[in-house]
């Protein structure tokens, strides 16, 4: 007889169990899959390429967010991480896969960036990235890889980490474009997380209730000549927390 549960964070390791192996998409063990995921560099995987976010310059063109100190979630080969730091932020960036950290650094030494990567689970109780405060964080493409329970991890890492007045930017997949429309219950009836959840407008608002929305679109679309990385089927947002 095994009566082990006592605390929220016993109940999202349990919750955990559920998915596996898709678990190994976020929790701390997932490094092996991605490290195969990163191993080629030369695969024709969009976001491989060294370009940042349209919707990140976007805000930074506009002045919707200013420099300051910025944690990059799931930074993979660190392309937005590298637009920051050119743009005068102080940029932490976390990814659980080795490779891909490997990988940004080589980038980032190639720029002549000063970034700090670490390698581990930003959402664990002992963080793989500092603590914050940081008045950006911002998250392309990881959000999406999440199980719904994992959303108290997200929110609860914004809520220790995210300066006040500060700004959350994220891009996910988008409902009817990409990733699983299913609604949150069936993945656990299911066990699998069917490539990455979809969400639409009205979802995220909902979910990031507690801050401001700023903007909230569809990413643009650009062409393999454009400086910026940009797909339509994804969402892009940017929200403030309260000063």
């Amino acid at each position: 007889m095994d009566r082990h549960i006592r605390t929220v964070d016993d109940v999202l390791t349990l919750l955990d169990g559920l998915f596996a192996p898709d678990a190994d998409r976020w929790t701390a063990g997932g490094a092996a899959w991605w490290d195969g995921f990163y191993a080629d560099r030369s695969r024709p995987v969009p976001f491989f390429v060294a370009k940042p976010d349209e919707n990140l310059v976007s805000y930074l063109d506009r002045g919707l967010i200013a420099p300051g100190r910025a944690l990059d979630l799931g930074c993979g080969p660190g392309r937005n991480a590298l637009h920051l730091a050119s743009r005068g932020f102080e940029v932490d960036a976390v990814d659980l896969s080795p490779t891909a950290v490997a990988w940004a650094e080589d980038r980032a030494r190639e720029a002549g960036a000063e970034i700090r990567f670490h390698c581990g689970d930003a959402f664990a109780p002992t963080a793989a990235a500092p603590g914050g405060p940081y008045d950006l964080i911002y998250d392309s493409g990881c959000f999406h890889h999440l199980p719904p329970h994992r959303r108290i991890s997200h929110l609860a890492l914004l809520d220790r980490a995210l300066a006040p007045g500060g700004h959350f930017a994220l891009t996910c997949f988008a409902s009817g474009r990409t990733g699983s429309d299913l609604p949150d219950e069936a993945f656990y009836r299911h066990s699998r997380l069917q490539g990455g959840l979809a969400y639409t407008p009205e979802s995220l608002r909902r979910i990031f209730s507690g801050l401001t929305e700023i903007e909230l679109r569809a990413m643009r679309e650009q062409g393999p000549e454009s400086p910026h990385f940009g797909e339509s089927f994804l969402w892009t947002a940017l929200f403030r927390r309260a000063a």
